[in-house]
């Protein structure tokens, strides 16, 4: 096929180029690449360390501009309630190119320092005028509870006790108030000679503050405390603290110190309240006026800090986007080498080169943007080096490229697994899941996510549902092949359908235990209806999907098997066509190959019309190894198969040494010619010089063509790694295919698990409710309730749940049986440098 149409055959072709750029239009030609995303740049100095490249100041200040924009979008959604900020495609460009585009940036940084300063200012006051208020506020309830315990105390003549647990029970703190003097409601305030402290302290606390209290003063003390129902909310971090308000009497300015620390070092928060009505009633009335005057600033400061924010939200995406492109743009100039000849820089990367001439192109646009007459200069090189892998996907085939990328990146130019997994990763799927019902369930869903594509892809995907969104495409051909195996099942929600006339009838008037009769008829296409409900229908369906998941085994590792061909052909490796490809599939089909076709011709046969039973395969398949040469009638299958069974098995027995010696032999023989000729091998001397950034010689320059430096390692040749490579792969594959033939029952298994466990939950469900004899209202309620439990399993664990199962054994079938028979996987991705990629790390 022609490299110059893009194919998910073998990875497109690649071409490492070199460009020579001047200064004037270095950083317009780097955006203009990355706006085409088809170019990736390697790193020219790899001894140098981040802070001695010649772009590293200028990244700083990038990096600082960026935080100050991840600040702003922090404060923006921190809003009550957040502001909403002004798409990127509703604002106008920002320009990032052109001989105005550093002065833009420069304007630009400058409006962001005073945007962060200015919202600085206002956040520090902010902070203090919250602070401010929660002193008020708790000084406010403080005085609340403070006059009413006051109040309290004028008028009732109560002893009042309080008591707290120190581990022995409960106990008073003042068993007689007098040894302190006048307690309130005897003579009034006037006649107090006990002095008190007051103020606030987290309600967590408490507990422990009133039996420190009471161990450090010896009980000496009065205490009465109440809640403060509203939490206060701190300003800075936004969380929320209970606290209580506290006075409590004692006498001597020794004992009041040692409550005054005590409270301190609590956390506790203290207050002068006067014992004086009057003054208390003053202090009240200040203390809310400073609180409204404090809450005006405060909302003034508010809406101030708002309008601020959203002038901010208007531009925050046009400016993010311009610093993230500008960050990008100076981490590739990073990469590129200065010539200190040519006076320019330097850049090498791999490009596709089918896209050589676009790229050429936009080396001018990017000329006519800076405007200069000087353009960038474009060479292509002759490498050793292998370059990275590139499939050119469409929303279509992206989901089932990356199927495969998960497993391994293919090597350069090998065949492409991701090209067949179109077709075979949905019918293996479809094979464990076939049910015509629950496949048009899965159908409609992708099919809805595919016709409302751009409104869902432009609106948001829940994180959850992302990556279902994403795989639509391959939903919705695994919903249509389960519709067609459920068809070849004939199963839909666990039950038949009868679109043709069935083979077989049962006979009327019968009691009992009866056996179907044939019509002479064969139901054309599917599974007879007539086998479900029979007793021997889970044995028939066990036998037959059993077989049917070896042969579609079998025929899947075939064609993997072949799929080296190509690879050895396009590689120039013939002699791993005849050392490793012909007993491969000699070794396989020997066995395996045998056994599919023993299985189809056992279904040939009618064996109700045969004088001997059918016989068990799989014991014939043991005895073929346990005893050769020898058939036990009880295995028999037809004549003359002792001697196809050691025919078989002899070839089999071949191609091990086969596969295990004649390519190393074959190597070494080679080896030992090229080293009889006197030649050495490749070495970095062949290309003439060391370095790309050298003059091209005379001969290059007619030629156009450049020679880049060959990084890839010299691995001389040792005959004892090649056999121990060479055994290993051996092994691996003889056992292998024993291994992975198995595997494949997995498509049985969860085959006859799906149908049955769809079973049970109709007969646990609507059966019960279309059974039920109950009244007309009572019986339709009940089949409502039914319905609903019946849909919400079907979807969740029908759907959901047993579709997550078949894919992830589908995904084993591919990546491990499959892939693991031609898939080298050796690569590297191709990493262009992409605006359109910009931010999906964040994301």
């Amino acid at each position: 096929m022609s490299s110059n149409y893009p194919s998910l055959f073998r990875s497109e072709e690649m071409s490492l180029v070199q460009l020579y750029i001047p200064s004037e239009v270095a950083h317009d030609t780097i955006s203009e690449l990355a706006e085409m995303g088809n170019f990736q740049f390697k790193d020219l100095n790899p001894s140098l360390t981040t802070f001695q490249r010649s772009f590293t100041p200028r990244l700083r200040a990038l990096a600082e501009s960026s935080r100050r924009l991840r600040l702003f979008r922090t404060q923006i959604t921190s809003l009550s309630p957040p502001l909403g900020i002004t798409p990127l495609s509703a604002v106008p460009p920002f320009t990032t190119v052109g001989p105005r585009a550093q002065n833009a940036y420069d304007e630009l940084e400058g409006k962001l320092k005073e945007h962060e300063r200015r919202l600085a200012d206002m956040n520090r006051s902010w902070e203090e005028l919250g602070k401010r208020k929660s002193e008020l506020e708790e000084k406010r309830w403080v005085l609340r509870e403070t006059a009413g315990f006051f109040n309290e105390a004028e008028h009732r003549h109560t002893e009042i006790r309080t008591s707290f647990d120190d581990g022995d029970g409960t106990a008073p703190l003042l068993e007689h108030a007098a040894e302190y003097g006048t307690l309130p409601g005897e003579t009034g305030l006037s006649g107090f000679d006990l002095e008190f402290v007051s103020g606030t302290i987290e309600r967590s606390r408490m507990p422990t503050f009133e039996r420190i209290l009471w161990r450090v003063l010896r009980g000496n003390l009065y205490m009465n405390y109440s809640e403060i129902e509203e939490p206060f909310v701190d300003p800075t971090s936004g969380k929320e603290t209970h606290k209580d308000v506290f006075i409590i009497f004692a006498h001597g300015s020794d004992l009041l110190a040692k409550i005054r620390k005590v409270a301190e070092s609590m956390g506790g928060t203290l207050y002068n309240i006067d014992s004086s009505q009057d003054k208390r009633s003053d202090a009240l009335r200040e203390v809310t006026a400073r609180l409204e005057d404090v809450d005006t600033v405060l909302y003034n400061m508010g809406q101030t800090r708002r309008v601020e924010l959203s002038k901010i939200a208007e531009m925050l995406e046009a400016w993010t986007d311009a610093v993230r492109r500008e960050e990008e743009i100076f981490k590739t100039l990073n990469l590129l080498s200065y010539d200190q000849g040519r006076k320019t820089l330097v850049a090498e990367g791999w490009c596709p080169t089918r896209d050589i001439t676009a790229i050429q192109l936009g080396l001018r646009r990017a000329m006519d943007t800076a405007g200069t007459s000087v353009p960038a200069i474009l060479s292509e090189l002759r490498t050793h080096q292998t370059p990275p892998t590139f499939h050119r996907t469409n929303k279509f085939t992206e989901g089932f490229q990356t199927l495969i990328d998960s497993y391994g990146i293919a090597t350069y130019q090998e065949v492409n697994p991701g090209l067949y997994a179109v077709i075979t990763f949905p019918f293996l799927f479809a094979v464990m899941f076939g049910d015509i019902g629950h496949g048009i369930l899965m159908f409609m869903t992708a099919a809805a996510m595919i016709f409302w594509e751009k409104p869902i892809a432009k609106g948001g995907v829940n994180e959850n549902l992302e990556t279902f969104f994403f795989g639509r495409y391959l939903i919705v051909l695994m919903g249509i092949f389960s519709i067609y195996t459920g068809a070849m099942y004939n199963d839909i929600f666990s039950k038949t359908l009868h679109l043709f006339q069935s083979g077989w009838e049962w006979p009327s008037n019968s009691t009992g235990l009866v056996t179907a009769e044939s019509t002479g008829h064969v139901y054309p296409f599917g599974m007879d209806p007539l086998w479900h409900g029979a007793d021997n229908a889970l044995i028939f369906n066990n036998s037959y999907k059993m077989k049917m998941s070896i042969i579609l085994g079998v025929i899947h590792m075939t064609f993997a098997i072949c799929l080296q061909v190509p690879n050895h052909l396009h590689f120039k490796k013939y002699m791993n066509i005849y050392a490793e490809f012909i007993p491969q599939m000699i070794f396989f089909h020997s066995i395996f190959g045998y056994l599919v076709i023993c299985i189809i011709y056992k279904w040939s046969i009618d064996w109700a019309q045969s004088a001997t039973g059918p016989p068990g395969l799989l014991n014939m398949l043991i005895y073929m190894f346990l005893s050769p040469g020898n058939v036990d009638p009880s295995v028999q299958l037809y004549r003359g198969q002792a001697f196809v069974q050691t025919l078989l098995l002899l070839l089999a027995l071949v191609c091990v040494p086969w596969m295990l010696a004649l390519k190393p032999y074959l190597l070494w023989k080679e080896h030992s010619k090229i080293k009889a000729q006197g030649y050495q091998g490749l070495n970095g001397q062949e290309n003439g010089r060391h370095s790309t950034s050298e003059p091209l010689e005379e001969e290059e320059e007619e030629v156009g063509m450049a020679v880049a430096e060959s990084t890839d390692d010299e691995h001389p040749f040792e005959m004892g790694d090649i056999i121990v490579h060479q055994v290993i792969h051996t092994i691996e594959f003889c056992l292998g295919c024993i291994s992975n033939t198995a595997s494949y029952l997995r498509l049985w298994a969860l085959s006859l698990a799906h149908a049955q466990l769809s079973e049970v939950l109709w007969s646990m469900t609507l059966d019960l409710a279309f059974e039920s004899e109950s009244g007309i209202v009572v019986r339709g309620l009940f089949l409502f309730v039914m319905f609903a439990m019946w849909f919400g399993g079907t979807v969740g664990i029908l759907c959901v749940m047993e579709g997550l199962s078949a894919f992830l054994h589908a995904l084993r079938l591919h990546w491990v049986e499959a892939n693991g028979k031609h898939y080298m996987a050796g690569g590297y991705p191709f990493m262009p440098l992409s605006f359109a990629t910009l931010g999906n790390e964040e994301d």
